[in-house]
């Protein structure tokens, strides 16, 4: 802007105090308002989750998602995140070659792996080792000079933004070794070499056995499902289709052995409650955040560790008042996230609210605190921009402008469930809503105690007497099932 008297459409003011402003302020009403965006498009995929006839489809993007993770809070660009879950999504169930070649095409991957530093005569060698590493081979099956050398090969992979397009003139198109091929290779030959490896069917193959069904596998069983994928020429849909008719995913070993990821525990708790709505209390993003798995946003290049690490002392207990916050949401003590910028932001609002100058709202030391200025008067011209002033502004633009997240809480009445079920006692009812809400039966004792403790809360054993004001017993129940380690599991 400095420079050429305009930057992302805004141009320098040409006199006065803090010329850079408007094009500071318009950069940071751009960061504020596609974070905003992205908890909208976390939100919104949930919903989709929820509502979809094809839950396979969404529960399979999700698995990709965590496969070639890409994280937002590095693209900064929500439409960039959007076009790669649309990509997901379209590929979920697809061929694996199309789907990687499509990811090492896609403009969020590119950025987020830093492509636009990938050039002839200085290759950048994230891609080519993540691809290697976590996308493909997995550790051990390649070298450094193969790291090297398909480096080389994505040189010249960049963007037009929200397209994929190839700099001819940063592109290395110089004989490369890869895997103990050699030739002129791009970005594509080397993703061919890299599909024909057996290693690639292999960890593949793995990936989705534990996503999908469990975690323990043999390496003679993790071998022949290599060969599975590779038979059906890494067409996922075959793959997945020969998996769900197996003897093995219906087997004592595997049936309860899959712990739910935050967001499939979530998604699955509105579906059996029948939701046709995500509710926006609690917040999803948030309740996300405290369980350890942050849609668009995954902690590493790696993805989200799955199975037992999803279980600690501390999201365990976070998993039972995520229950107690759907049964009992507290609608008073609720405070919207999307209108919270910070502690830093809120107090520069109110300086300038109580009339402060932008120099004085935003100094740090006994400034802040008397509304002086730190040092005196300003000398005109003593900076052309203030990011924290920005920081207000951006925040500001981008709550006027961003769409809100409806903030009802989930609609949904037990009470129905169990008159139209028929219930006629507390032994009845606790049945209903273990079968529903669990996917294996508990032992005898737990039950027991579930039924003396809706007994308790309803003051007597039969649904009819309690039928007026038997919704909150309810609820209570459903908060312990919903506690129990066997609620985790899927």
């Amino acid at each position: 802007a400095e420079r050429v008297g305009a930057a992302i459409g805004v141009a320098v003011k040409p006199a006065g105090e803090l010329r850079l402003q408007p094009v500071t302020d318009r950069f940071f009403f751009w960061l504020r308002a596609t974070a905003l965006e992205t908890r909208r498009l976390a939100n919104w995929w949930a919903e989709r989750m929820l509502l979809t006839p094809r839950p396979l489809q969404e529960k399979m993007a999700l698995f990709w998602h965590g496969h070639f993770a890409t994280g937002a809070e590095k693209v900064r660009d929500y439409r960039k995140m959007l076009a790669q879950l649309a990509l997901f999504r379209r590929c979920a169930t697809a061929n694996f070659r199309d789907l990687l070649v499509g990811v090492a095409q896609d403009p969020a991957m590119l950025v987020f792996l830093d492509a636009g530093r990938n050039v002839k005569g200085a290759p950048n060698e994230n891609f080519g080792r993540e691809v290697m590493e976590l996308f493909t081979m997995g550790v051990g099956h390649y070298t450094e000079a193969d790291i090297r050398e398909a480096a080389r090969a994505f040189t010249g992979w960049t963007t037009d933004d929200l397209s994929f397009r190839v700099d001819v003139t940063r592109h290395d198109d110089g004989i490369k070794t890869v895997l103990g091929h050699t030739g002129r290779l791009d970005g594509v030959a080397v993703l061919d070499i890299i599909m024909q490896q057996p290693a690639t069917a292999q960890h593949i193959a793995d990936r989705l056995y534990r996503f999908l069904v469990r975690d323990e596998l043999s390496p003679a069983f993790r071998q022949r499902l290599g060969g599975l994928l590779a038979d059906c020429n890494f067409e996922i849909a075959a793959f997945l289709r020969t998996l769900f008719l197996s003897r093995d995913f219906y087997s004592p070993a595997s049936v309860g052995a899959h712990i739910k990821s935050p967001v499939e525990m979530i998604v699955s708790t509105y579906r059996r409650l029948g939701l046709r709505e995500l509710p926006g209390v609690p917040d999803f993003n948030a309740v996300c955040g405290e369980l350890g798995q942050v849609l668009l946003n995954p902690p590493t290049v790696a993805g989200w560790a799955q199975g037992r690490a999803w279980i600690t002392p501390g999201t365990l207990l976070a998993r039972g008042n995520f229950a107690r916050e759907v049964m009992f949401p507290d609608m008073i003590g609720f405070t919207d996230p999307m209108l919270d910028p910070g502690s830093v932001v809120r107090a520069v609002n109110t300086r300038i609210q109580r009339g402060m100058d932008v120099a004085s709202a935003t100094a740090e030391g006994p400034a802040v605190e008397t509304g002086a200025a730190e040092s005196g008067p300003r000398p005109a011209g003593r900076e052309d921009f203030n990011t924290r002033y920005a920081s207000l502004q951006g925040w500001q633009q981008a709550m006027r402008r961003i769409r809100p997240i409806p903030r009802a809480a989930a609609r949904f009445s037990l009470s129905d469930n169990v008159t139209q079920a028929g219930c006629v006692d507390a032994a009845e009812t606790v049945d209903l809503l273990l079968d529903r809400f669990l996917g294996m039966p508990v032992d005898d004792e737990v039950r027991a105690r579930l039924i003396g403790f809706l007994e308790t809360q309803l003051g007597t054993s039969s649904i009819a007497r309690a039928r007026s004001y038997m919704e909150e017993p309810l609820r209570l129940l459903t908060h312990l099932i919903m506690s129990t380690p066997e609620y985790q599991l899927a």
